[in-house]
């Protein structure tokens, strides 16, 4: 059935929302705006859909379906703490790429043999992708949720298990081309979704952030292929459009990481991303109690604080902010390092900055605020740890070695907010913990910030 004019127009308007909503999650500023109109050409993409005219069987299992989903999505995104948000978008990407791979299985097997060539390669990418995305997204969300090890996991003959299975599921797609049979798709299904989690198995804790990108822009692919199998323009135009910026965040995150992406995903089957191993025989380090580090800061010059997932963890940023103002206030130029990669996702930092309604200007990112180091009189490090550990410089067996870091090991003192000497997310020793010059305040960082906080303003 044909659409009509009026739900044509309507749906280009949704696509120019779509493409509206990703410049506007360009820039923090703007990325509230960006989300809502997104939202607003999803539910008009979705709204018009029942008035176009075409017979919609089992409308009322439909109906509820939709509004069950919407209320689990409402409900999980109001509920997520902003450390479990990375989590979270994993799981609903997972959620896009299986959807996708199941509407083609259903297609499929609704039309069987009677589609046309392009109808069923368009099929087949769409079950193989959304299945890899589905199934790989899970396996992500267990890393970062540390239900399982965030180290790489390397099966025994890892690497030609994966390629046999990735060539057996490229086999099967061709073979569903000659032999069209509900079995085939079946087993295209299992052997998508296995190469999905050994894709991802072998990817260290600190690279998962740019594998759910790679995902993503994955279930961009499906959803865009699952376009064509239900000759629907606007899945077709936002698909594309996630894609491809996935893609692009993909490439700009391994950039940001200093390494390629084939040594991100296939690494581990090398070795190179093993090796730089957890704490060994304990060494001396110095720590020192609130009212010392309020000293240290509040005789400062220049101050640079370094956030990290540990910050939110505590949900630290607004006494952060506090401090920065009381620094400010006695005269001290103070400015926010920001990571690409800080936190568990792209952004993570500068969101939750902005919760505690730290000025844009204050956010200095990777490249502009690493010369300045120097300079410095002191940095406070807070929750972070392998986006300032210089083993990704020195130590080739790191997983993090070749990855651009803060060079916080420049400034003249280095402060630490640490619960304890466990290491980061990568799973290895930070040597700047033991250097002379820095100093370890143990503790909740909250807490511990707070107690800064009361120090200084009793200076």
């Amino acid at each position: 059935m044909n659409t009509p004019t009026w739900a044509q127009l309507v749906n280009l308007g949704a696509a120019v929302l779509f493409i509206l909503s990703l410049k506007g999650l360009s820039s923090p500023k703007s990325a509230r705006l960006g989300t809502a109109l997104g939202a607003i050409g999803a539910v008009v993409a979705t709204v018009v859909l029942f008035f176009t005219g075409i017979e919609l069987d089992n409308l009322i299992l439909i109906i509820a379906a939709i509004l069950v989903g919407s209320a689990i999505g409402w409900i999980s995104a109001r509920r997520v703490k902003m450390t479990a948000m990375p989590q979270l978008v994993a799981l609903f990407n997972g959620v896009g790429g299986g959807a996708a791979g199941l509407i083609a299985i259903v297609e499929y097997l609704h039309l069987g043999d009677q589609g046309d060539f392009l109808f069923s390669l368009f099929t087949v990418l769409t079950i193989i992708i959304g299945s890899v995305a589905f199934s790989g997204s899970i396996v992500t969300f267990l890393k970062l949720q540390e239900i399982m090890t965030t180290r790489p996991v390397v099966i025994p003959a890892g690497k030609w298990i994966t390629i046999l299975v990735a060539v057996a599921t490229i086999a099967t797609g061709v073979w569903l081309f000659v032999d069209p049979q509900f079995w085939v798709v079946l087993l295209l299904l299992v052997l998508s979704l296995a190469f999905g989690v050994l894709f991802v198995l072998p990817v260290g804790g600190a690279d998962v952030p740019i594998v759910i990108s790679l995902l993503n822009a994955c279930t961009g692919l499906a959803v865009a292929a699952s376009g064509y199998v239900l000759n629907n323009v606007l899945l077709l135009i936002a698909g594309t459009l996630v894609g491809a910026s996935g893609t692009l965040l993909t490439r700009e995150m391994a950039k940001a990481m200093g390494r390629p992406l084939t040594s991100t995903l296939f690494g581990a089957f090398s070795g190179t991303t093993q090796g730089g191993g957890g704490p060994g025989e304990e060494r001396p380090v110095r720590s020192a109690g609130p009212n010392d580090v309020a000293i240290m800061l509040g005789y400062a010059n220049k101050v640079i604080l370094v956030p990290g997932y540990g910050l939110a963890v505590a949900q630290a940023q607004s006494t952060l902010r506090e401090l920065a103002d009381l620094l400010t206030a006695r005269g001290i130029e103070v400015d926010y390092a920001i990571h690409p990669v800080a936190g568990r996702m792209p952004g993570h930092m500068n969101v939750l900055l902005a919760e505690a309604s730290v000025p844009y200007e204050q956010l200095k990112e990777m490249e502009e605020i690493n010369p300045d180091f120097s300079s410095t009189d002191v940095v406070l490090v807070v929750g972070a740890n392998d986006v300032v550990n210089p083993a990704a410089r020195s130590d080739e067996s790191a997983p993090i070695y070749g990855m651009p870091i803060l060079d916080v090991d420049n400034a003249q003192q280095v402060v630490f907010l640490k619960r304890s000497m466990r290491p980061g997310f990568a799973g290895i020793e930070n040597e700047l913990l033991y250097d002379p010059k820095t100093t370890l305040l143990f503790g909740d960082a909250k807490d511990s910030l707070t107690k800064v906080v009361t120090s200084l303003k009793a200076l």
